[in-house]
């Protein structure tokens, strides 16, 4: 059983749906079948390396609100995040450019490292305040994972996997994927977003006893790339 999870490192939403995932995939009974892969998917293609304002700021600027609804927004999403044993910073993250950081993945991908480099990446951006757009920061916390820092430093100064991240947004498009995460099981069954785990573990078990052409559940919370949800 092959399950493929389309999300984005600057995502919340993301996050919280890897740890309900994780509990999902402990209390399934067939998990020793199962093989997870990330898909690349940004929710900001353009965004700049660096944000030059904070992340309540841009967030009161995408949706038209105040600041004060913005740190209301980042305060529920928190208490969200704790319940599944998450610590999100959103008073010290920087937003930026997420593009280098899939392509790193990518390369984690062909080590076996793929689920580690994500969590660490996602890790370093919602808890510890770190500019993944940054090619030291992506070097650093890719030696931490155990990438080779001469593969990493070769990959961040060209263009390796950058074809690979974008055919991972093609296929997201041609799958009608339009918020994260998105867990396609077999290219049979799907669920868009954070769902508890025990949603998920039905999702897995859907996909093992019928094939038919991609059918999505009910959305659950999740990030879309016109800033909804986030």
């Amino acid at each position: 059983m092959h399950v493929e999870i389309w999300s984005d490192i600057a995502c919340p939403w993301c996050y919280v749906g890897k740890r309900r995932f994780e509990a999902a995939l402990a209390g399934y009974e067939h998990r020793d079948e199962v093989t997870v892969t990330w898909r690349s998917f940004e929710l900001d293609p353009a965004a700049p390396a660096e944000r030059a304002v904070d992340g309540a700021t841009h967030l009161a600027e995408k949706y038209g609100t105040s600041r004060e609804e913005a740190l209301a927004m980042h305060a529920r999403m928190t208490e969200t995040a704790a319940r599944d044993g998450l610590d999100f910073r959103f008073d010290i993250a920087r937003g930026g450019n997420t593009f280098d950081a899939h392509r790193l993945i990518h390369l984690a991908a062909a080590h076996g490292m793929q689920d580690a480099m994500k969590e660490r990446l996602m890790r370093a951006y919602l808890t510890e305040g770190e500019l993944i757009s940054d090619a030291a920061t992506l070097e650093r916390l890719a030696a931490e994972v155990g990438l080779a820092q001469d593969e990493v430093r070769e990959l961040l100064g060209g263009d390796r996997f950058a074809d690979a991240v974008r055919e991972d947004e093609r296929t997201a498009a041609r799958l009608g994927i339009h918020a994260v995460p998105f867990f396609v099981v077999d290219r049979a069954v799907g669920a868009s977003g954070a769902h508890p785990p025990e949603q998920l573990v039905e999702l897995l078990r859907q996909a093992r006893a019928q094939n038919p052409p991609l059918a999505v559940t009910a959305a659950g919370d999740a990030c879309g790339v016109d800033g909804s949800g986030c």
